[in-house]
C-alpha cells in the first residue's frame, strides 16, 4: 500500500465532502431556492442538472445512459491511470492533482447513477448531479461592438457547480501550471537514454 495512502485520504476526503454537502442541500432546500453567503457574490442556489460538470448536458433519455456509462468508463480509466502513476512512482504532486480529478469524476457517477433511485423520482443511471455553489462576482452587459453577444447580459462567473466539479477543475488547473516540474524527470530520463544510444 505504500504510496497509496494520501491519494486514497484526498479521494475519501474529497468524497465524502462532496456527498454531505450534496445530501444536506438535497434534503434542507427546494428547488432554485438559494441563500445568500456574501451578498451577491457567493451564493448558495440550489439546482441539478442531466449532464457534465457546469451544468452541460446530452438531450434525451439515452442521452442520460450514454453519458453515466461514459462517465463510469471514464473513472475506471482514471482509477487506472492514478494506479500505474502511483506504480511507477511518478510525481507525488501529479498523482495527488490526478486523484482529485478521480475523486470528483467518481462523486458525479453517484448522482447520476444512485440519486434518481435513491429519492426516487428516476431509475438506476438516470439520477441529476445536485449543484450548489454560484459566484456571480460580476454583471454586466457586453459593449455593442462586440462579436456575437454584443448587448448581451453577462454575468461571470455564470455556472453553478459542486465540491466534485471543483475538485476536478482544480486537478486539471494545478497539471496544466506544474506540468514541466511533474513531468521533468522523464524527460531527463530520454535524454540520457538517447545520449547513450549515440555513444554507442
Amino acid at each position: 500500500m505504500k504510496g497509496y495512502t494520501k491519494p486514497l485520504i484526498v479521494i475519501f476526503l474529497v468524497l465524502l465532502a462532496d456527498q454531505l454537502v450534496k445530501t444536506w442541500v438535497k434534503t434542507h432546500m427546494y428547488l432554485g431556492q438559494e441563500f445568500h453567503i456574501i451578498g451577491k457574490w457567493f451564493i448558495i442556489h440550489f439546482t441539478e442538472n442531466n449532464g457534465m460538470a457546469f451544468g452541460m448536458e446530452f438531450g434525451g433519455e439515452f442521452g442520460k445512459l450514454a453519458l453515466s456509462l461514459f462517465r463510469i468508463a471514464a473513472v475506471a480509466g482514471i482509477g487506472y491511470g492514478l494506479h500505474y502513476l502511483i506504480k511507477h512512482k511518478y510525481h507525488r504532486g501529479l498523482i495527488l492533482n490526478v486523484a482529485l480529478i478521480f475523486s470528483g469524476a467518481l462523486g458525479n457517477i453517484i448522482d447520476s447513477v444512485f440519486y434518481g433511485k435513491i429519492y426516487g423520482y428516476e431509475t438506476w443511471f438516470h439520477g441529476r448531479v445536485v449543484d450548489m455553489f454560484y459566484f456571480p462576482i460580476a454583471e454586466g452587459h457586453f459593449p455593442t461592438w462586440f462579436p456575437i453577444w454584443g448587448g448581451e447580459e453577462f454575468v461571470f462567473f455564470r455556472p453553478v457547480f459542486n465540491l466534485a466539479d471543483a475538485a476536478i477543475s482544480v486537478g486539471v488547473i494545478l497539471i496544466l501550471i506544474f506540468q514541466k516540474s511533474y513531468f521533468k524527470e522523464d524527460v531527463k530520463d530520454d535524454v540520457s537514454l538517447n545520449s547513450e544510444i549515440v555513444e554507442d
